[in-house]
């Protein structure tokens, strides 16, 4: 199977020739340089990096390293996210919302440093704040489709700009949102419907300049913690599900297969998400409560879920041994990948700590499981 099929049978729960693999194609599925520099010091691999997001500190993974791997996925992302990013005095900058980031001086991740609406809390002033006019020219993008569909046999992954939830939590401050949702839902609601309105025009209009040049589309925005989900089941259910089945209502009608990227305990979710029309679930975080389960999680929803992820990132690629890498690439893959349905690559970004040679354990192990089945059932 070329890498484009084998996506595709797996997402049509379809039994590949081996597991997909993917490192890289979503901002939710990659590397940070720091990492990225000392794999390819490693490799014996020369020359630096362009970025594949300089906001979430991701690189563009090269080709010689997606041949070292076998990685069968690559992005379909607007080139201005690549971009370096000009910094002013404060080691901070102020984006198209307003809201403030800045980079500890150690390196990193940008933090939100100063929300625009962390001191807005009337409606009506909220009524009045100028927000960003939606970006409709994906002309770039839509060339990179073109382009790489005819020059590649990868699947092609559409990258969405980041979601409500998040920009909402941006805009306002963490803290402030959930307390909005606590204690002034019509608040909450203006401001979601507000930055949804920008959010489905933006992603329509990126949707109908690709096409059908890309395979899957993918949407990022946590609703969960590492213990339970962020708010309860009446909020959800108010505020927060309404507008996801906009959101997916959205990409549905777009024909491409839908990786909804939310991280954190969201098994009590599942059900829901496939009713909405989710067609694979990122990452799988397997540290969270209810998520470690792999196999209950398949036997489950293996029908018709995709599970895309699942390599532990917060305790074995960082801290483990490859040893201990390899025998979690052979339980995830004992657990998720019989029948189709599932795409192997770490929860969530490779992180700065994470030694090369644990990167190259995870791919390394998952030839060696395939190489160990004697058949596929």
């Amino acid at each position: 199977m070329k890498s484009r099929e084998r996506v595709l049978a797996a997402l049509n729960h379809q039994q590949p020739d081996r597991v997909p693999r993917d490192l890289g194609s979503t901002t939710a599925t990659g590397i940070h340089p720091h990492a990225y520099r000392a794999l390819k010091r490693y490799l014996g691999l020369a020359g630096d990096f362009q970025f594949l997001s300089a906001r979430a500190q991701l690189v563009l993974v090269e080709q010689p390293i997606l041949d070292c791997f076998g990685i069968d996925c690559l992005p379909l992302i607007p080139d201005a996210a690549g971009q370096p990013i000009q910094l002013n005095e404060q080691n901070a900058f102020v984006d198209r919302w307003g809201i403030q980031r800045k980079l500890p001086n150690d390196g990193g991740h940008y933090y939100v440093s100063c929300p625009p609406l962390a001191t807005i809390d009337e409606l009506a002033e909220l009524q009045s704040f100028k927000f960003p006019e939606p970006q409709t020219d994906f002309t770039v993008v839509a060339e990179q489709a073109r382009r790489l569909r005819t020059t590649t046999d990868k699947a092609l992954i559409l990258n969405l700009e980041v979601g409500i939830m998040h920009q909402c939590q941006f805009l306002r401050g963490f803290e402030a949102w959930l307390m909005d949702l606590a204690s002034d839902p019509r608040y909450a609601a203006t401001l979601m419907d507000r930055v949804l309105e920008i959010w489905l025009c933006e992603a329509q209009a990126m949707i109908r300049a690709v096409g059908d040049n890309a395979d899957v589309i993918v949407y990022a925005d946590d609703i969960a913690l590492q213990n339970s989900t962020m708010v309860s089941p009446r909020v959800y259910k108010t505020l927060l599900r309404p507008r996801l089945k906009q959101v997916f209502d959205a990409l549905k009608s777009s024909g491409l297969k839908i990786l909804y990227h939310t991280c954190g305990s969201v098994e009590p979710l599942i059900g829901d998400f496939l009713a909405m029309g989710v067609d694979a679930l990122n990452p799988i975080q397997v540290s969270a409560r209810g998520m470690d389960d792999t196999a209950a999680l398949k036997r489950q929803w293996g029908r018709q879920l995709t599970f895309w992820g699942a390599i532990d990132s917060q305790h074995v690629l960082p801290r483990g041994a490859p040893e201990d890498v390899r025998r979690e690439v052979f339980r995830r893959l004992d657990d998720l990948a019989h029948g189709g349905g599932y795409v192997l690559a770490a929860v969530h970004d490779i992180q700065a700590e994470v030694p090369p040679q644990n990167i190259c354990a995870m791919f390394d192990a998952a030839e060696d499981w395939r190489a160990s089945q004697t058949r596929w059932t």
